[in-house]
């Protein structure tokens, strides 16, 4: 196929487009600076409204990942915007250029998350679950109503709600891991909020079945196994080999990030299965977080003791 990605130099599209490649897919690069001459770009500016739906024409399928980072900076109601902005306009702008073209792409990924469904303490949320009514779920909700309208062409749009992705690329992982690796990384808070993650080969592996599937809506691309922020911290420590004994102090990730901020991603309880990648046969690398950081990190197996080998 020939498949056009936004967003394809952040975590998740850095590696999804030599996977794409690698697969035998044709990429063209949405990109919002001049394009190079010789490569496969589109330009476009989603903040100017500005892409020439032409350009889309012999375009099989369109991958929106692009967006303000959510933890790019404290919320202030300025930034909070940007995000939100980024989001919105740049879906409604594809979605648009779609919906203008005869022959236009047959299907658009829009990147959502399972922040979408706001806090749901120990309950598993799956695709059918409503939305929540914090900051995080509009957010979502917003960029999906913009995406949807690409369906009224007949054009299959599938909204990727992704969890916390593993990878020392970026992301949550990459933010914590030098707390941990000195020692003095620790649960935060009780620990009892759900973390819903899944591994940067998984979700990149899970985008590609999207392309190729017949799945529309919403989809959870999440591991099936959520775990506790407290169990993910003793695995963590585990895979390193350091203490996790003391929690992480409130007040100094506040300092850090900012209240609302560090309550909305660290403190809400967000359990989710992957009940329509699952039932539409993907089968995930990596299952069980343990396995899942030790490949990331290029830690090796923990060894099996003799006791467990004679059972």
């Amino acid at each position: 196929m020939r498949v056009a990605v936004a967003g394809s130099s952040g975590l998740i599209g850095s590696v999804l487009v030599p996977t794409l490649q690698s697969a035998g897919h044709t990429v063209i690069r949405l990109v919002r600076r001049p394009v190079v001459s010789g490569t496969s770009e589109i330009q476009w500016d989603p903040a100017r409204r500005e892409l020439d739906p032409g350009t889309l024409d012999g375009v099989d399928a369109v991958i929106n990942l692009a967006g303000r980072g959510i933890a790019d900076a404290r919320w202030s109601p300025a930034q909070k915007k940007l995000i939100l902005d980024s989001r919105v306009e740049g879906n409604r702008l594809l979605a648009g250029a779609i919906g203008r073209l005869d022959d236009g792409p047959r299907a658009f990924v829009a990147g959502s998350a399972i922040g979408v469904y706001g806090d749901t303490g120990t309950n598993i949320a799956t695709e059918t679950t409503p939305a929540g009514d914090d900051f995080l779920a509009s957010v979502c909700t917003s960029l999906e109503n913009a995406a949807a309208v690409a369906a009224d062409r007949g054009c299959r749009v599938v909204f990727a709600r992704t969890g916390i992705v593993l990878s020392t690329g970026g992301g949550a992982i990459a933010q914590i891991l030098p707390f941990f690796r000195a020692g003095i990384g620790g649960r935060i808070g009780r620990g009892d909020q759900y973390w819903s993650w899944i591994s940067i080969n998984d979700e990149v592996a899970a985008l590609v079945h999207l392309l190729e599937s017949d799945l529309s809506g919403p989809v959870n691309l999440v591991a099936p196994s959520a775990v506790t922020n407290a169990e993910f911290t003793r695995t963590l420590g585990r895979v390193l080999h350091r203490p996790t004994l003391l929690p992480t102090p409130k007040p100094a990730l506040w300092a850090r990030l900012g209240r609302e901020l560090t309550d909305a991603l660290l403190y809400t309880s967000t359990r989710v299965g992957p009940e329509k990648l699952t039932d539409d046969g993907f089968e995930f690398t990596h299952s069980d977080l343990e396995s899942a950081l030790r490949a990331i990190l290029g830690r090796p197996a923990a060894p099996t003791s003799s006791a467990e080998e004679s059972v």
